[in-house]
Order: structure tokens, then sequence, then C-alpha cells
């Protein structure tokens, strides 16, 4: 048995030329090209990939190896995989070829021997370096160019692995990290397998998925859900950005962007024992990030008033000049082209190996003294308690509750709001679900709330071009709107502060 360990990129196929030109300027040990054809297995109940194994026969040169993936992790593009090589004579599988102990219990091997069937095939040529990096470490990199086949659909193939075979996984960063440098390398979490499987199934795209609570669990010690939460909002976040890809779609962005602010949350909640300047490159980045998808909101708000040809505008005469207009605003905002080559730039694609390395490297550790690191193997339940009490004080500060709040009282303490409620999905898992969900709820409505104030603010841009009469009325009508928000919104606070903790429950 070994670990594969390798980080996998979607590329164009003239990516092929920078690569070559990256590459001679290493120390290469062996080079090769061939073609390669694999044939995937799994039972009609697909029994196999609902265990998370890939079972699969390569063939080259009429030399057969019989290959099984069992379960494993990715980590912002970083493969870790137990897998189980066997010589074979023919493409017809044998499972016995492989140890018993590999396959799960539930189903006799024998039975499962008769079961399986090709499923999908991928084909493609495979051009191949063996690099001997500056540390003794050795990678391999593999340029794949060829299809994927489930029965009469096919599916272009176009990546770049780049595999460690023997030293230090931090060499294999540093290689991804000088190949990206001009950009035209997108990491992928999808293995070729993968989307054979989809291709079979004829998968259409994947469902936007709200972020969830991360699974924390009170024996865990701090430093082990900070890590756990890191790699949660990475896991969102590459989630969607993949789906992104495959469709357009505002929600994916939007929720690539609540996994950034996630993240970056992170950092503030941790940052009583991790000092500043473990993260301050990364954090850097991040606030570069946001920037850059700064505009999505907008998009978000521009969308909900033109819905259904400006329905929510229906009782204004200027509707369609109003939609007209708004629509205008959407088509100067940054297109989904604009978006895949950011996905595809030299500084995203560093930004997520960084953030990527420093999870696996725990690179807080260096700048953490004796004291610290004892804090961070503490039972995390104590310290999370200790954090939502500092978010409570924190909300509670910003929102009194003696105080009648304006549409800007309310705009001005929305990023305070979002980061209050990103810590409490660090926790959440900790505590009794009915508590933590009759507690937060009124607190999302109160960000919802502000949000709807934000949205009409679009309008408020287009006042100046409208006629006099015009402007009297949508004057009018956004300030019914508004007073409506905010009456339902002073509601909504007064329940909030009226709320008892759940974590001291």
């Amino acid at each position: 048995m070994e670990t594969e360990i390798e980080l996998k990129f979607f590329v164009s196929p003239d990516f092929s030329d920078i690569l070559k030109q990256k590459i001679a300027d290493t120390k290469v040990l062996q080079h090769s090209c061939k073609d390669l054809g694999n044939t995937y297995f799994d039972t009609p109940d697909h029994w196999l990939r609902k265990h998370d194994i890939g079972l699969r026969i390569r063939r080259s040169d009429d030399v057969f190896v019989q290959t099984v993936k069992t379960s494993g992790r990715v980590v912002a593009g970083l493969h870790q995989r137990p897998e189980y090589n066997a010589e074979h004579n023919s493409n017809e599988p044998n499972l016995f070829l492989h140890p018993d102990d590999i396959w799960p219990s539930e189903r006799d091997v024998q039975v499962l021997q008769q079961e399986i069937a090709p499923l999908f095939s991928t084909n493609f040529q495979r051009e191949q370096w063996l690099l001997s990096m500056p540390d003794g470490s050795h990678i391999e990199v593999a340029f794949d160019q060829g299809v994927v086949i489930a029965g009469d659909q096919q599916s272009p193939i176009c990546e770049v692995e780049l595999e460690l075979k023997s030293g230090q996984t931090e060499s294999l960063f540093t290689l991804a990290r000088i190949l990206s440098d001009q950009g035209g390398m997108r990491l992928g979490n999808l293995s070729k397998a993968a989307r054979g499987y989809r291709l079979a199934q004829n998968h259409v795209s994947d469902p936007v998925l709200h972020f969830d609570l991360v699974s924390t669990e009170p024996k865990q010690t701090v430093e082990e859900c900070f890590i756990q939460s890191l790699e949660h909002g990475l896991s969102h976040w590459h989630y969607h950005e993949q789906l992104y890809t495959e469709c357009e779609s505002v929600e994916a962005l939007e929720q690539i962007d609540y996994a950034i602010g996630f993240t970056r949350q992170l950092f503030y909640v941790y940052g009583g024992i991790i000092p500043r300047r473990a993260s301050s490159l990364l954090r850097q980045e991040f606030k570069w990030l946001e920037e850059e998808l700064s505009w999505i909101k907008q998009l978000q708000f521009l969308n909900d008033l033109t819905e259904d040809r400006g329905y929510t505008l229906r009782k204004l005469d200027c509707q369609k000049q109003l939609v007209l207009a708004l629509n205008q605003q959407k088509e100067v905002l940054p297109s989904r082209e604009s978006m895949i080559r950011l996905f595809e730039s030299a500084r995203y694609t560093a930004m997520l190996l960084d953030l990527s390395r420093w999870i696996l490297s725990r690179g807080w550790q260096p700048f953490l003294d004796e004291k610290a690191r004892g804090k961070m193997m503490e039972d995390v339940k104590p310290f999370a308690i200790k954090q939502l009490d500092r978010s409570w004080a924190e909300l509670i500060e910003i929102f009194p509750v003696e105080r009648e709040f304006s549409r800007q009282d309310y705009i001005d303490q929305q990023t305070l709001l979002k980061r209050n409620l990103y810590t409490g999905l660090a926790f959440a898992s900790l505590f009794d679900l009915e508590l933590r969900t009759k507690f937060r709820l009124p607190w999302v409505d109160l960000l919802e709330g502000i949000e709807d104030l934000l949205c009409l603010m679009p309008l408020q841009l287009l006042h100046e071009d409208l006629e006099p009469d015009q402007q009297d009325q949508l004057e009018r009508w956004i300030r019914r709107q508004e007073v409506s928000i905010l009456h339902a919104m002073e509601q909504t606070r007064a329940r909030c502060t009226e709320l008892q903790p759940y974590w001291h429950s």
C-alpha cells in the first residue's frame, strides 16, 4: 500500500508550452510520453463509489496494472489517498489481487467480484517528468490530455498533476508556486474518476450548499478545532469554485465569499493565542480577495430588483426606466469570464496554495511560545465559551437596546454582525442545536434586514436621472420600504438582546 500525495490543476492545452519552459529550469531525472487507457469498474448500484473506493485497470503498451484507491482527503487541491497496485494480465478485474482487508465487510468479495462491470473509461496522453528538488525531494509532474468516456458521452481532460514520490510535502507546494507564477492553473478537487462517475450518471451540476456548522466535538483540542474549521471553510470555498466554473451561478459566488469571510474571521477568533504576524501575509491576501469579490452583493441586489421584469417596482410609474437602468448597472459588473481568469490567476492560486500549506504544516507553530502551545492543546469547549462570551458582549455593545437605530446605524454594524455570526458557526456543534438555532435566527434576520436596506441603494443612485414627479414618487416609495424594514428590525433587535446565551445553558 502506498499513500498518493498530489496536487491537481486544471489547465488549457496551450499551457504545455509554459510548463515545459518551467521544467527546463529544473533538474530532470526522467522524461517520458505515453498513451494510457483506463477502465473504471463498479457495481450497478455504485457500491464501491458509495464506500469511497475507486477500482481501475490501466493499460500502457500491453502492460496492465489494477489499482484500488480507498478513502482519503482533499485540502485545497492536495489529494492524499491510499492506493493498492497489482500487476495484471488483462482488462478483466480480479479483486483477489489485493489484500482482503481493504474491502468493506458489508459485502462478500466473491459476490462483489461477480457484480462489478465497466462503468466508464479515461484515455489520455501523459507527458511525464521526474524532478529532483533542491532539498532532495522527488516530484513527478504529469501533463494529461485526452477524454473521459461514458457510453456515448465524452468530456475533455487537460490537467497537470504533481505527485510527491519521496521527500517533503513542502517541496510539492514550492514547485506548484513556481509552475503557476504566470497564471493559467486552477487547483482541482475533482479527480478523473469523479468526473467519470458524473458523466456516467448524466450529472449536470452540483447544488449550491449553505454553509454548514463545523463538526466540532468536546474532546477536540483548540488546535484541532482550528484546523478543522480552516479545512471546513476551504472545502466549502473550493466546492463552489468548481460549481461556478461549470455553470454561472451568483449563489455559488456568494458561498465562496461567505467561506472567505468565515475563514478570515478564524484568524481573529484564535488571535488571542496565534500572533498576528503568523498569518499576516495570508490576511493581506484575504483582504485583497474580498475586495475583488465586493461586487457580488451588488449583483444580488440588482437581480432582486429586476426579477420578473422588476415586479418589486410595479407600483412606480418609472418602473420600466428603472429596470432598464438597473440592468445596465449589471452589465458593467465583472463577467463570468473575468471570474474564471481570477480563479486561474497566479495570485489567487498562490493564495490557495499558501493557505493549504499553512494548514498542513501548522505554519502558526513557529510563532507560538510555550504558554500558547499549552493553550492550543487544551480542550476546545472552555475556549469556545470564552470566544462566544466575547462575541455576545460585542453584539450587546453595538446594538444597545435603549437606542433607536436609523438605517445608517444598522448598515454601519453589518460587518461586525457578520463576523460574530461566523464565530458561532465554528463552535455551534458543541452545544444544544435547538437552543443554538433559537438564539441565532433572530440575529440572522437582523442581518437580512440590513441587506434589505442595502438593496434599495441602487435605486437611490438613479434618483437624479428621473423627472421631478418621478423623483418624488421614488423617494416616497423608498421611504415606505425603509420604514417597514426598520420597524421589523427594531422588533427583531429587541428580541435579540433578550435572548439567553445558549452556551451557558
